[in-house]
């Protein structure tokens, strides 16, 4: 065992209340609808069937998640992000308040949806809920200029207090949302001009696109490896990984591959970042931010990349024990957790 990489994190977390990170880019709701067979009605109208929702469960997702999991580890946490001015956006709103997020800077707007994920969930004979056909709510037309100087002036502000900033990129549609290319190009200069704060990105599609700034993608996410090709090869991950750190003049490059934890480049530098050892069934839903909130939480904390990754795949190993929502852990959690490794270590090669 690493015993000083675990003890240095045990040494750091105490500190988590007394740090700010922004988070930045894709909001939305998620709503779920719990649908019971036994109350279908046929509508008059159509006469086709008229499903009864007899409960809702409202959350604050993609950006709202890695909120969340920030917030229950204590980080006080400034929302910079797109929402509309609709019923949604006061639902995604007042649960982001609920959490203790400052929602003061997220920048609404009447001409724009609140992306929404509405999760219509039908009981079956046996109790259980499964889900049916998701309804998407998003935009569907580029984000105007307004929009962009709007998140641009509200980032600067947040960046004032924070230590810290995850830029989360949910859409794979170029310039629908939140981060668009002329957002993207914002964010390499403030990278640039604030080397003391970290910036760590997180993009479903366009991680080649950010330079100066911390790049996080899983196995398929990487530039340049398609799923049909063997994601297990290390050595082309680590090439792929390599040529996006040095073409995007990235501070580093982190790659996760799931239940085998994950990679760290740093200029000429590979380190494997194992995962935690989880029993007994899981819920994968949300892991990724969770991770996302532990790397942030512990670059602020002044724990080193490889450091914070590990303290990441930590806080995911908890939340993916929660069966049936989206966890969180805490940092009484995490430390419990952390006090029973026995067999973890960090391993560095060049590259």
């Amino acid at each position: 065992m690493e015993v000083s990489v675990i003890n240095n994190i045990l040494r750091v977390l105490d500190g988590a209340g007394n740090r700010t990170v922004t988070v930045f880019g894709d909001y939305c709701l998620d709503k779920y609808l719990y649908i019971d067979p036994a109350r279908d009605e046929a509508s008059v109208e159509t006469g086709l069937t008229a499903y009864q929702v007899d409960r809702m469960n409202l959350y604050p997702g993609v950006g709202g998640t890695i909120t969340n999991n920030l917030r229950s580890l204590g980080v006080r946490v400034q929302c910079v992000g797109l929402v509309g001015d609709d019923g949604e956006g006061y639902d995604l709103l007042k649960k982001l308040k609920q959490i203790g997020a400052d929602t003061n800077l997220m920048v609404q707007s009447e001409n724009i949806p609140t992306n929404t994920y509405m999760k219509p969930m039908r009981k079956s004979d046996v109790g259980t809920f499964s889900e049916m056909n998701r309804l998407d709510i998003r935009s569907f037309v580029e984000t105007s200029q307004e929009l962009e100087d709007r998140l641009i002036a509200n980032l600067k502000k947040a960046l004032g207090v924070s230590q810290g900033i995850v830029i989360i990129e949910q859409y794979l549609q170029r310039n629908y949302s939140a981060v668009t290319d002329r957002i993207r190009d914002e964010l390499a200069e403030l990278a640039t001009r604030f080397p003391e704060k970290f910036f760590y990105i997180d993009s479903r599609g366009f991680a080649a696109c950010y330079r100066n700034v911390m790049i996080k993608c899983n196995q398929f996410e990487l530039p340049g490896i398609a799923k049909e090709e063997d994601v297990e090869d290390e050595k082309s991950l680590s090439d792929r990984a390599k040529k996006l750190l040095v073409a995007n003049n990235a501070r580093a490059v982190v790659v996760t591959i799931g239940e085998k934890g994950a990679f760290v480049f740093e200029r000429d530098i590979r380190t494997r970042i194992p995962a935690f050892l989880v029993e007994g069934p899981i819920d994968i839903v949300g892991a990724g931010d969770a991770t996302n909130a532990g790397v942030i939480l512990g670059l602020t904390l002044g724990l080193t990349l490889p450091e914070a990754v590990l303290l990441g795949g930590c806080i995911s190993s908890i939340t993916i024990q929660q069966i049936g929502v989206t966890g969180t852990a805490t940092i009484e959690q995490v430390k419990q957790r952390l006090s029973l490794v026995s067999d973890i270590t960090i391993q560095s090669e060049s590259l």
